[in-house]
């Protein structure tokens, strides 16, 4: 999953992109309302937290021009403006979660992973396709009850597959997934993480395939036993 944390305090930031990073997310950084907004009109999020006192444009302007432009990505506002005209200011504006200052950052990573599973239409954190299991809050899955021993890059492979299973995603979409703005991906990252994916779960669960190419447009998972 990727993020977009647009805060202006460098310390704040920090720490809230390291917690997300430690979580197993993708994550770029903004420190103002006219780079977090270029960012997120330029690239595909699966979240978006937003603070609201932002230099250069508010964090309520940034999710006004956001929804004009038709992104639907998943916003969660942060302020230490509590106040319930405020709160009511953001939701009314097409934030989907609000969260004041201080926060702690357990209820932060819940509130963001609330929101992606919120993009991809799910309600709980495990995802099943057929005998297999993703769970999202732990980072884990597991096949015909065996435990799978996946990367970082597998599992978020793994879970952007299984969350949106039945539906074809091109491996320019996936990649998105895999790589933050300050990394070059390797051009065969999507294929090769495919591989090693397929290795595991056939091991794991036998010779019924899960994850299908479509040559030529991408990849989808599904369960055609």
């Amino acid at each position: 999953m990727r993020i977009l944390v647009v805060e202006d305090s460098a310390r704040l930031r920090a720490v809230v992109v390291k917690a997300l990073r430690r979580s197993g997310y993708v994550v770029d950084e903004s420190e103002d309302g006219d780079d977090g907004l270029w960012r997120a009109l330029e690239f595909s999020y699966d979240g978006v937290v937003l603070d609201l006192m932002l230099p250069k444009r508010d964090g309520l302007e940034v999710l006004s021009e956001l929804r004009k432009a038709g992104n639907e990505a998943p916003v969660l506002l942060l302020t230490a403006r509590n106040r319930v005209e405020d709160r009511v200011a953001g939701l009314r504006g097409g934030a989907d979660d609000y969260l004041g200052k201080p926060f702690a950052l357990e209820e932060l990573l819940a509130r963001v992973d609330a929101l992606c599973r919120k993009r991809f239409d799910r309600h709980t954190t495990v995802v099943r396709v057929g005998d297999l299991e993703v769970d999202s809050d732990a980072r884990t899955a597991r096949r015909g009850g065996e435990l799978l021993d996946l990367t970082a890059r597998e599992f978020r492979l793994l879970q952007v597959l299984a969350m949106q299973q039945g539906k074809l995603l091109s491996r320019t979409r996936l990649e998105e997934h895999l790589y933050d703005e300050l990394t070059v991906p390797m051009s065969n990252v999507v294929d090769a993480t495919v591989y090693q994916l397929r290795r595991k779960l056939r091991a794991a669960g036998g010779g019924t395939p899960l994850v299908h190419t479509r040559r030529g447009q991408g990849y989808v998972m599904e369960d055609v036993s």
